[in-house]
């Protein structure tokens, strides 16, 4: 009878072996928050510029061979260069024989040009998406996209993310909600996205009629809703000049609002925004930390910051996984 055979060098591979977290730096706090909260540390990668600004880049020893690699990344400011740095870090990962690539873009820079408006302008998320899947990349993870429709310009899986969860244990913590409190969109394409906030509060409805004149300019008409006697809650994706949010919270108190606060995913801030904030008639603006808020406001009494690193960290391990990540989505939250 023949011998059995003995098992040898047999070994137990470690949990996540087969994964690497790889990060640029458009938002590195956020990354490392991400990273932790799943357990792993991110791989090494270092930045560099030559003279004439190009990017130079070169993730580190750790090998990435068959590796199911998740590459972090917003692109916030300098846009152009997280851009140009995402890509770059996904041709090195292709070059380095990653098995897949999954780009994760907490915030997708340039997705505000997601349609032709005017004649001979561009539509720059679909060009960005061209580029990402030109790149190499395998699967999109993003959070609150400026338009669903983005989902579209990708011809690979694309995971769309939402912070309301996260923002409504907020609001639910702070005891934002109720009879009370009117749940404001700012414009008739936020009306889903400010439904869903309001029928998880238990708040009424209602909407603000605007035109936008020009980039960051807009022209705000009419609510519609009630909201005299009562706080009132703005919900938006983002915030740039804040001038959408300070009108709005102008006319809201015209209207007889007791006060106004708002939130918005992504927090960009550009000037003159936060100076204008200190002196319009919002109360509270909550942001994510999709992006990373500038030092000087750090301490800014009206900006509260959340955090969405855990919605990212288990829709990372869920897609690594192979498990379903619509368990994170609105009506079946399960981030703690």
């Amino acid at each position: 009878m023949a011998k059995s055979c003995e098992k040898k060098n047999v070994r137990t591979i470690p949990k996540y072996v087969e994964m690497s977290l790889v990060a640029g730096q458009g938002n590195p706090v956020l990354s490392e928050k991400i990273a932790a909260s799943i357990g792993m540390e991110l791989a090494d990668v270092t930045v560099s510029r030559f003279k004439d600004g190009e990017s130079h880049i070169q993730i580190g020893d750790q090998s990435m061979r068959g590796k199911n690699a998740f590459v972090i990344q917003s692109v916030c400011r300098p846009v152009n260069d997280n851009l140009m740095d995402l890509l770059i870090m996904i041709d090195a990962l292709k070059r380095a024989s990653a098995s897949r690539i999954t780009a994760v873009i907490p915030y997708y820079g340039y997705a505000r040009q997601d349609k032709k408006v005017n004649p001979r302008e561009p539509i720059t998320a679909k060009l960005v998406a061209d580029l990402l899947e030109t790149a190499g990349v395998s699967r999109v993870m993003a959070m609150d996209l400026h338009s669903a429709s983005i989902q579209g310009f990708f011809n690979i899986p694309v995971d769309h993310l939402t912070s309301l969860p996260t923002a409504v244990k907020y609001f639910e913590k702070h005891e934002i909600g109720g009879d009370g409190t009117v749940i404001i969109s700012p414009d008739v394409g936020g009306v889903a996205r400010a439904r869903k906030v309001a029928e998880r509060v238990g708040s009424p409805l209602a909407i603000i009629s605007k035109r936008r004149l020009k980039a960051n300019e807009v022209e705000v008409f009419e609510i519609i809703g009630s909201v005299a006697g009562k706080k009132c809650l703005m919900i938006d994706d983002m915030v740039d000049t804040a001038g959408t949010l300070i009108k709005g919270a102008e006319m809201l108190k015209k209207a007889g609002a007791k006060s106004v606060s708002a939130y918005c995913t992504h927090g960009i801030l550009s000037e003159p925004a936060v100076e204008n904030l200190r002196t319009s008639q919002i109360e509270e603006l909550i942001i994510t930390d999709t992006i990373p808020l500038l030092p000087q406001y750090k301490k800014e009494p009206k900006i509260k910051v959340i955090s969405v690193a855990k919605v990212f960290g288990e829709a990372i391990l869920r897609a690594f996984e192979e498990k379903s990540i619509s368990v994170l989505f609105f009506d079946k939250v399960k981030n703690k």
